[in-house]
């Protein structure tokens, strides 16, 4: 399944072969950092299955691809590739790049933070903490916290008008606030359907970020930080905002019209509660691990966030089979310009694995090039190669 940030993965064509030649040539010797460590047991096959989806991608073009993974105790590590294509730094193991949709497993933590200091319920019509929501959106029928979670609303989502606002650049170089988002996807038609199951919608998410901030006074990007940053140590994790970027981002890129242009820091994330936020690998998995563990939210919440079973997405994360324990594996992927990531945790923590990487700079497509839909694959495979 395709997951998103601002757009239903938005990734790009991979570079044609005499671009993707000529960038693995200018690479040169900078295309790896240091040597890792020889894997061990438990990790082995994991890390095989890894390093070939790795290889392919700089094979492709890709500027880098950090990889980490956790069974058992054991972990194992690799940095590939360059933090920008101009300074062609190594990239390391700890650098952050955009994770996109995988900033919805965190929104929804905040949302049910406050589900269990009672300040929501997760019936709740979306309403009674959106007054305005059903004057802008005019829903079909009523809408509930829990169904914008598990992205069952059926809302319409925004990215279709927002690209229709201008150029690329200029939706990228562009600062959306929510209800700017909320109103362009008003301006599409939400049509009632009889059982409205799953349905992708980054706006769900949108209206997610403005109850958060709005219960709590605070902006979402600080909310995140109070309820999950900092009580784990996230070093290499933060909401993208207006200021600079950090020094040890990974770049992005895509080409318009033959020109490469840097894609690492839009202003078109900031403050972004559908996929604005900035992470490492091993970040997600300590994010992940301390979730399923019920560390963050309770128990209790952590079975919501799994319900209902069998569902191909829970509140705010995705599932995949688990064979080696019959049960599922939990996270999310989630694809943007420039960069692709999916982190998978088994449902006790102990075996994780998450990749993230700067995507070939080829051209823009709106259709995407099914890269996150191959890395999850690979890595719900290397997992299930661990037992």
């Amino acid at each position: 399944m395709s997951s998103v940030a601002w757009i239903r993965t938005l990734p790009f064509r991979l570079a044609a072969a005499a671009a993707a030649a000529g960038l693995a040539a200018a690479l040169g010797g900078c295309t790896a950092a240091p040597e890792p460590r020889e894997p061990a047991a438990s990790t082995a096959h994991l890390a095989e299955a890894l390093e070939q989806f790795s290889n392919r991608m700089l094979d492709g073009g890709a500027p880098a691809v950090l990889m980490q993974a956790k069974v058992r105790g054991q972990e194992w590590s690799r940095a590939s590739g360059v933090r920008s294509l101009e300074g062609r730094e190594p990239a390391e193991i700890t650098d952050s790049l955009h994770v996109a949709s995988v900033t919805k497993s965190f929104v929804a933590v905040s949302v049910l933070k406050l589900a269990a200091e009672g300040k929501l319920g997760l019936d709740d019509p979306v309403s009674r903490h959106l007054p305005d929501f059903d004057s802008i959106m005019h829903p079909p029928g009523p809408v509930t916290i829990r169904r914008l979670l598990q992205h069952q609303s059926g809302m319409p989502d925004y990215v279709v008008p927002l690209m229709q606002q201008g150029s690329l650049r200029e939706v990228l170089t562009t600062s959306w606030k929510h209800g700017d988002l909320l109103a362009l996807a008003a301006s599409q038609r939400w049509e009632r359907k009889l059982g409205q199951g799953f349905e992708y919608s980054n706006t769900n998410y949108v209206a997610l970020g403005m109850i958060v901030e709005r219960l709590r006074g605070q902006p979402i990007g600080d909310v995140l930080r109070e309820d999950v940053i900092e009580p784990l140590g996230l070093r290499g994790t933060r909401l993208t905002d207006l200021g600079s970027p950090p020094p040890s981002l990974v770049h992005g890129y895509v080409t318009i019209f033959g020109e490469r242009l840097d894609v690492s820091y839009p202003a078109l994330h900031a403050g972004a509660a559908a996929g604005g936020l900035l992470s490492s690998v091993g970040d997600l998995n300590t994010f992940y691990a301390a979730l399923l563990q019920g560390r963050l939210v309770p128990p209790a919440m952590v079975a919501e966030m799994q319900s209902p079973l069998y569902a191909r997405y829970g509140l705010g994360i995705q599932r995949w089979n688990d064979t080696c324990t019959n049960n599922f594996y939990y996270g999310h992927g989630g694809g943007t310009v420039g960069y692709g990531t999916v982190s998978m945790s088994s449902a006790d923590g102990t075996r994780q694995a998450t990749v993230s990487l700067a995507y070939p700079p080829g051209s823009f497509t709106i259709t995407g090039n099914g890269i996150v839909e191959d890395l999850t694959n690979v890595v719900e495979d290397a997992l299930n190669a661990s037992c």
